[in-house]
């Protein structure tokens, strides 16, 4: 694990200061040594965190004749079956890191590569003879990466804030990203929060050469329903390929522990992966503290829990220390809760386990029941669904079936853009300075519905999670937040083998009335109690609706909401009544708060206090 950046074309002169500077920006990423390639068409920076084969591993790698060189980061769970088969073709092998995998994968099969691959992963490959520059990210999105162009020269890196020290880069707010981070609270769109700087996607590779930057994508995830096995052949194919995976993400030279919630993800894998260590926070509130609830798992399965109690004073201390690592403004309150976990688990190992994308895969958010619960009303001709929600938005009112009405009355496409639905465009246009309208996050959906007509409304959700949430906000704080702690989280669950079983669930073993993760839940259930495998989703339960209310932490945002830069970007006088109306106990309107003040925390760290 580490982090890498660099710059491809036109060099600079003072190229090897520049390089310095960029690697500087990220040391956090891999504290333990750091490496430089430069010569007259690429400079290659790499920082590392020394996991496997310690004493060889360092980048950037070479090939055997020194004119193909690598800067990676990420792991390949499959570089054994991967070099057996390179060694059979007759490439040469210096060292045992599964770096050197890539760089004779690369020889042997081009861009094909890509799909030989079981891992997370992004990583640039510098070909000297054809002086070309080939790049790619992984299938979901575990791993970053950035670039911009700055006149002919190509500028990359695991962070933005690398990229951010080369000559030449305007540091611009990009308002289209902040319009639609309001109502998807996190950067959904490839153009990053500094406008010009853009994210490779999921699946993607890049090829740089003569100056020209060519993107294009490299496989497709896709859900295909297949009836005929029994739940039982269920359960079972998922938890033989959950075991294969777990061991397959445990190969490391150094000890591996696992974070631990309430929840049946982390605890599934937990109770797995055959390690000693476990990690757990939690705040000192009813219903917000799962540390006894994680302690009592590990004792049953006999493993050491490490905990924190995250106080209100440290949770918000950190706030500033979380933006700028998170690169652009994130409103997941949970990110802070992995912040802390990521730090305490830093203390004992350099590799976590993880539980991210269970939910994606089979069907694990709540809000996937609702196609069950709008049915009655679904069954209403269209015009007629479309009256009653008018009927119903049009009372002033709190009353009991008004939002049921509402949702009941739009198709899925309307109603739902992902996990988090913050603002409409009706709201975000009264709140923002210079609203423009567009895109819409409709128009921002729309391609990814197209993908999946036909499909039943569950999997279209999950389809939809699976390209934005899960990257925008799940592995966006996962990556970000282990590595300012200089810690790798690996999730056994965003595996290619995993996904390939997931995609094929029938509807009806993801997600009932009654439950959601339903087959996964009983695959767990065979490791860990009953109180866990049924419990109810909570994630990193955080008491931000409370805290907002309390007058210190009220006037801190109201002190940030009056600011001259919050006056650059919103109608001061709507932020300000939505965080009074919040007060007062008339509406809850935490969240949204959250995301316009998380904003203004990152706007300050990178345009105020940088200038």
């Amino acid at each position: 694990m580490c982090g890498f950046c660099g710059f491809a074309g036109e060099l600079l002169q003072e190229k090897a200061d520049v390089l310095n500077r960029m690697m500087n920006k990220i040391v956090h990423r891999g504290p333990d040594s750091a490496g430089t390639h430069i010569d007259k068409d690429v400079a290659l920076g790499f920082r590392r965190l020394s996991i496997m084969d310690l004493d060889y591993g360092s980048q950037p790698m070479y090939n055997e004749t020194g004119d193909v060189v690598i800067t990676f980061n990420g792991e390949i769970y499959n570089y054994g079956e991967l070099r057996e088969d390179l060694e059979a073709k007759g490439h040469v092998f210096a060292n045992h890191a599964d770096t050197e995998c890539l760089i004779h994968a690369y020889e042997e099969y081009g861009k094909e590569m890509l799909n030989k691959l079981r891992g997370m992963f992004a990583f640039v490959i510098w070909d000297s003879k054809k002086k070309l520059l080939f790049g790619a990210r992984d299938f979901f999105g575990i791993k970053p990466f950035y670039y911009t162009q700055v006149g002919n020269t190509l500028v990359f890196g695991s962070e933005i804030k690398s990229i951010l020290a080369y000559p030449g880069v305007k540091k611009e707010v990009n308002e289209a990203a902040l319009e639609s981070y309001l109502s998807f609270q996190y950067s959904v769109l490839p153009e990053t929060f500094f406008s010009g700087i853009f994210k490779l996607m999921p699946s993607h590779c890049f090829t740089f050469q003569n100056g020209t930057m060519t993107v294009e994508r490299y496989w497709q995830p896709s859900f295909e329903e297949k009836e005929g096995k029994t739940f039982e052949e269920t359960v079972e194919e998922i938890d033989a390929v959950m075991q294969d995976s777990i061991k397959a993400h445990k190969i490391s030279d150094v000890e591996v522990g696992s974070f631990l919630s309430s929840g049946v993800d982390s605890s599934y894998v937990a109770a797995c992966f055959h390690g000693d260590k476990t990690f757990t926070v939690g705040f000192d509130y009813e219903k917000y503290n799962e540390i006894d609830f994680a302690k009592k798992l590990s004792k049953k399965i006999e493993i050491d829990n490490y905990s924190k109690l995250i106080s209100k004073e440290e949770y918000w201390d950190i706030l500033p220390t979380v933006q700028y690592h998170m690169d652009e403004p994130l409103a997941d309150p949970s990110a802070v809760a992995l912040y802390f976990v990521s730090q305490t688990a830093a203390k004992h190992v350099k590799v976590a386990l993880s539980g991210e994308g269970a939910d994606e895969f089979f069907g694990g958010y709540n809000i996937y029941k609702e196609p069950d619960a709008l049915r009655p009303i679904a069954r209403l001709p269209r015009p007629v669904r479309k009256a009653l929600g008018k009927v119903a938005s049009a009372i002033p009112f709190h009353v009991k079936g008004k939002n049921y009405l509402i949702r009941g009355s739009k198709d899925l496409e309307e109603r739902f853009i992902g996990n988090a639905n913050l603002f409409s465009v009706k709201d975000r246009a009264k709140v923002l300075k210079h609203p423009k309208g567009h895109p819409t996050p409709m128009e921002i959906t729309k391609p990814l519905y197209d993908q999946v007509k036909g499909k039943e409304d569950v999997t279209r959700m999950q389809y939809i999670d699976l390209n934005l949430w899960l990257i925008g906000d799940i592995l966006l704080k996962a990556d970000k937040m282990s590595m300012a702690n200089s810690l790798e989280v690996r999730v056994p669950f965003l595996d290619r083998r995993v996904f390939d079983v997931a995609r094929t669930l029938p509807k009806r073993y993801k997600v009932t009335k009654e439950n959601t993760k339903v087959a996964m839940r009983a695959a767990a259930n065979r490791y860990v109690p009953d109180m866990v495998a049924e419990k109810k989703k909570l994630g990193f339960p955080v008491p931000i609706r409370i805290w907002l209310k309390e007058d210190k932490y009220y006037q801190q945002v109201k002190e940030a909401f009056l600011s001259q830069e919050a006056a650059a970007f919103f109608q001061t006088n709507e932020i300000v009544r939505l965080l009074d109306d919040h007060k007062a106990g008339h509406a809850d309107h935490s969240r949204k708060i959250w995301a316009i003040y998380m904003f203004l925390v990152w706007h300050k760290k990178y345009f105020v206090d940088a200038a």
